[in-house]
């Protein structure tokens, strides 16, 4: 019979835990209201800027910040902007050291972003606009072009 509470070899497999998650910093702007509450002529222009930022705090721990900067309009029709820094502490154990970058900056920032979409979509809603869901983000695809970017570095300096 198979004791399933034992800590077995099930104990000693890959594990990623959110240890904490917290707002860092957030910013949110509604610069031209409430002139930017009426009808537009035109739909706006939303930008939405993306980061990942990781440090080691202790042996198995991270802390992953999710960056998102974003606003809707251009220059003095600007109808909203905001900035916000996600966090949280993550504890990686049984991963092997090549597979910690890649844990650390695709999976904790997925585990992060439904928590920061929903806070840019209740600010943007309590601004006095229709909430912005930002669309699902793929970390895979920007970690990949991150190392892309940083194996270029070299080659261009040269």
């Amino acid at each position: 019979m198979v004791d399933s509470n034992g800590g077995g070899a099930e104990a000693n497999g890959p594990a990623l835990n959110a240890l904490v998650q917290y707002t860092k910093d957030f910013s949110f702007e509604n610069p031209n209201a409430p002139r930017s509450l009426g009808p537009q002529q035109k739909p706006p222009n939303i930008s939405i800027q993306v980061n990942v930022n990781a440090r080691q705090i202790a042996e198995a721990d991270y802390e992953v910040e999710l960056l998102l900067e974003g606003a809707a309009g251009e220059d003095a029709d600007t109808l909203f902007k905001f900035e916000l820094n996600y966090a949280g502490i993550f504890r990686v154990l049984n991963v092997p050291q090549s597979d910690i970058q890649p844990v650390v900056m695709i999976e904790c920032p997925r585990l992060l972003f439904p928590f920061a979409r929903q806070i840019v979509a209740e600010a943007v809603r309590n601004g006095g606009f229709p909430p912005l869901y930002i669309d699902p983000i793929d970390f895979a695809g920007l970690y990949r072009q991150r190392l892309a970017q940083a194996a270029q570095a070299p080659s261009a300096q040269a």
